[in-house]
This record gives structure tokens, sequence and C-alpha cells, in this order.
């Protein structure tokens, strides 16, 4: 599928959020995914991440999570300096901060024309895949797909030194597919066993991925490389949330 890419400032209370947007060119209306990176932002491998989604009929928004501390457009390299940036940006932000983004990236899209008015998800990896998470509480947020979401376990996210999220797993009304390396050491075997067993008390509609891979970066590679797990993923997003009536078809990723 052809899609559209281009980035759009959108409206946090008196600030701006720079947002990359992916979207099929084809009529709309289509599903709407409020997409979260790594503490990097918005890389090129974040970004054809998003291209790909936008491929299978989605429209995808890429918000840049540290847009009140980085100037529009920072991308933060893959090395030690990078990272260090990353993270400090990361504790300097509070998750209220986080939350007010993630409520105005799902208002912007439930009201972009090529959306119109179809149904939103939400999907992202590492810290992205905690701000997901969090996105998954809201309540028209049908499906969310987190890779290697950090924090949830120990409650570690921004400023806050518990953001409480998988307490609040109750909230989560969608679909939910998670995703995680079995020897990946920002969350070992015992902090998934915490998240898991918190989603299984809380009555929240999940399903459970474990790759066996140390490397967050391996198994992503890995899992955007296999056809099959690939088109799971997208998969839960369109049947078992319901974002469309028709059956799921196995797209090639090559």
């Amino acid at each position: 599928m052809v899609v559209s890419r281009e980035s759009l400032d959108v409206p946090v209370g008196d600030r701006r959020m720079r947002t990359f947007v992916a979207a099929p060119r084809t009529p709309g209306p289509h599903p709407g995914v409020v997409f979260y990176t790594d503490i990097f932002q918005l890389t090129e491998s974040s970004l054809r991440w998003a291209v790909r989604l936008a491929g299978y009929g989605f429209v995808v928004a890429v918000p840049e999570i540290y847009h009140r501390i980085e100037p529009p457009g920072t991308v933060l390299a893959f090395d030690d300096e990078g990272k260090v940036r990353g993270q400090a940006d990361a504790e300097a932000t509070p998750v209220a901060d986080f939350d007010a983004d993630i409520r105005a990236a799902l208002d912007f899209l439930g009201t972009y024309e090529p959306v119109g008015g179809a149904p939103l998800g939400a999907a992202g990896h590492c810290t992205g895949g905690h701000l997901a998470f969090r996105a998954a509480m809201q309540p028209e947020v049908r499906a969310t797909a987190c890779w290697y979401a950090t924090g949830l376990h120990d409650g570690k996210l921004g400023k806050d030194a518990d953001a409480g999220s998988l307490a609040r797993a109750g909230e989560i009304t969608g679909e939910l597919l998670m995703i995680f390396g079995s020897r990946d050491p920002h969350t070992p075997a015992d902090g998934r066993e915490t998240i898991k067993a918190g989603l299984e008390a809380s009555g929240a509609s999940f399903a459970w991925q474990l790759y066996d891979a140390a490397a967050r970066l391996r198994t992503l590679t890995k899992a955007s490389t296999e056809r099959s797990t690939s088109s799971n993923v997208v998969c839960q997003l369109h049947t078992e949330s319901r974002m469309q009536r028709r059956p799921c078809q196995a797209v090639p990723l090559g």
C-alpha cells in the first residue's frame, strides 16, 4: 500500500508537539494508531516501523516524547551520549506531562480527517512501550501492542518515583499484546512475572509473546522480519479489537 509521510505540530496546551504521521493514500476512514518510540525519539528505524504499520491500512502518528525539553526535530544518536541524554530527558519529564501528550495525540487522531472517526489503537517499544500501555487506559483505545515495555514491573517512568501503571491495568478495556525478550536485563524474569500476574489479576484481555533473545534490537529486528509474527501483531489490532470487520490477511514483509 502506498503511504504518505508528513510532520505536523499537535497542540498540547500552549505548546506544539512535533509528530510524524504516516497514512495510506487511499480514501479513508482508516483506524488510527499512536506509536511511541524509545528514548532516542524519531529515529529512522522507528519511522520505518510506523511506515510499515501504515502500509497495513492505519494512520500512524509518532509524537516526539521530549518536545518540552528538546528542540523540534531532535533525534538522538544510538551511542552512549545519546543514551545518557535520552535517559536524562526521560527522568526530567513528569508522568502527568506524558499523559497530557498521550491525550493530545489521541485527540488529534480522533479528529484527523483520514481517520474519520475510525477506532484508535496504540503501540510502542521500550520507553514507548510503557507510554503505549498508559495510552491503552484511555477508553477509546481499542487495541495496544507493547514491545519491551520498560518500567512496568517497577513503576519507573519519567520523573515520578512510581508511575503506578501496572496497578491501573484494570482501566484497559481494549485488547493488549505484550512482547518481551527472555534475557532482557531491563525486564528480567521476575519483572515479567510481576507484569503478567498484574495483568491477570486486573482482568485485562491480553496476549503474551516471549522471544528467546537478550538484546532489544535483536528481538525487534526478529519481530520485524518474521512474517508470521508481524502479521500476528496486525491481526491483534484488526480482529481481536474489531477495528475492522473483515478477516485479517497476512501481509509478507519481504
